[in-house]
């Protein structure tokens, strides 16, 4: 096969944004097209996606990467954000919008399932934390609290569930997502009874679990011309963006883990096994059927300090990396930060988690706010990688990426705060590259990932300051459990 009839896409469908990328001729792949979408908060705790909103922005990231490669492409595959639910009707028809990861209304459901003679089984079977971002407690909340519309609902699907009934009119969901359900039995390959029992549902009322690596073709003549591609365009149906960002990345080999720092952040390593932590701090989702990905990610990333510049100290998200450079340049101090602000996954997987500035004095300016806060997320994402050593192995190299790249300097307070060095990546869009180097396997083609360590520029930790933050980070780690019986949910 000639190098220039290569052309694979990949989409990504993010929680802020859906792109896509092109596999180009010469063996490159650059960002081609990116929509964004909203997320509603009707009320506390709850976190809501219009589905419509989101296909329409997978349609134009098709069509638009489509328009610019010139010719029909070899395949189409995808990469998803985890732990969406809709429910639809016996007609496909949306009951409620999408409640995506960041929904927190069915803590009280999480709770009960956790302290549930099942709950223990539950997370060994699954290997996902009982936690109100999974659809397992979404679902078990709707039964409790909406059961007009509980008894209504013929299926529940995710996002990437969604996109493909609109295509090809059948269900289906891939291994990687399925497992982060918190529903699927990641020995079996089959939906978890157990959880299916304390969900109230029955296998039927999901999707069917495919392999990463399956492919569909079929477009009806009118969506293959609204997608401006042929309609046997095979695609493929992916994974989670977490799992394809490590494989994206190229950070397969033992030990390797990756940190992202977006809206939220994760710390992840790739294994062959399936690995549980006995105190259920970390996830274990499937790459592919002999590929998982343990790791933990955080609700709060990028989104504390959106909240600290724009509503706590009142200026516009502009000021944002200037009070960021402000902040770097200024001596760690003794304020300290919780930056629970939307709560909690890994490691403390608590909903009812909150903010909180502790060691507030007199002189503390803007910069040091923001510095507490950039201290906090690392700390955050430090009790994350610490969890993932204890559970997984050593951890012997750390891969960064995400938007919080682009200040150097908070790359070295993780680095000094870690006591080990960072290697940033000079690229980005890892989930929709992983995307296309799956669908390049499937079709016994080779793409090399986007980490080639020629690219890598690393930073070093600073020993001395490590220590300081050493000491700084078991402060934070006594706050939280001082703090954490006055912190209460919606």
């Amino acid at each position: 096969m000639s190098d220039h009839t290569i052309c694979i896409i990949g989409v990504d469908i993010g929680t802020s944004s859906t792109k896509s990328v092109l596999r180009e001729a010469n063996g490159g792949v650059r960002t081609v097209f990116q929509q964004s979408y909203t997320t509603q908060h009707p009320q506390p705790g709850y976190s809501e996606q219009r589905p419509e909103d989101i296909l329409e922005a997978v349609k134009n990231a098709i069509r638009e990467a489509a328009k610019l490669a010139g010719n029909a492409p070899l395949a189409i595959a995808f990469s998803s954000a985890m732990h969406s639910i809709m429910a639809v009707n016996r007609d496909g028809v949306a009951l409620t919008p999408f409640m995506i990861w960041a929904d927190n209304r069915s803590e009280s459901s999480a709770q009960a399932l956790r302290s549930s003679s099942e709950g223990g089984e539950i997370y060994r079977q699954t290997g996902t934390p009982i936690h109100a971002m999974s659809p397992l407690c979404k679902i078990h909340w709707l039964r409790e609290h909406q059961p007009a519309l509980f008894m209504e609902a013929a299926l529940f699907i995710g996002i990437k569930e969604y996109v493909f009934h609109h295509f090809f009119g059948t269900y289906i969901v891939d291994h990687s997502i399925a497992s982060a359900t918190g529903l699927f039995n990641m020995h079996t390959l089959q939906w978890s009874k157990t959880a299916l029992a304390a969900a109230g549902v029955k296998a039927g009322q999901l999707s069917c679990p495919v392999p990463a690596s399956y492919v569909i073709s079929g477009l009806s003549p009118a969506m293959a011309a609204e997608l401006e591609i042929p309609a046997n365009t095979p695609f493929v149906v992916g994974a989670s963006d977490g799992c394809l960002a490590q494989l994206g990345s190229g950070a397969m080999d033992e030990g390797h883990a990756t940190l992202t720092i977006g809206t939220s952040g994760a710390v992840r390593m790739a294994g062959n096994r399936p690995l549980t932590d006995a105190h259920q701090r970390l996830f274990t989702y499937l790459l592919t059927d002999n590929v998982y990905i343990t790791g933990g990610a955080s609700n709060n990333g990028g989104v504390v300090l959106q909240w600290l510049v724009r509503d706590f100290l009142q200026q516009p998200l502009t000021a944002l990396n200037g009070l960021v450079q402000e902040a770097l340049a200024t001596s760690p101090g003794k304020l300290l930060c919780l930056p629970y602000l939307l709560g909690e996954r890994a490691p403390i997987w608590n909903s009812a988690a909150s903010a909180a500035f502790i060691g507030i004095q007199p002189q503390h300016t803007p910069a040091h706010f923001t510095r507490a806060v950039l201290e906090g997320i690392c700390f955050a994402l430090y009790s994350i990688k610490t969890a993932l050593q204890e559970t997984a192995g050593p951890v012997r190299k750390i891969s960064v990426s995400g938007g919080f790249t682009n200040a150097p300097g908070w790359i070295q307070l993780l680095a000094d705060i870690f006591g080990q060095p960072m290697y940033l990546q000079q690229a980005s869009d890892a989930s929709a590259l992983g995307a296309v180097i799956l669908a390049a396997e499937v079709l016994g083609l080779h793409i090399t990932p986007m980490a080639i360590p020629e690219a890598e520029q690393v930073f070093y930790p600073d020993e001395i300051r490590h220590l300081q933050y050493e000491e700084k980070y078991q402060r934070f780690l006594q706050l939280y459990e001082q703090l954490a019986s006055f912190m209460t949910a919606y």
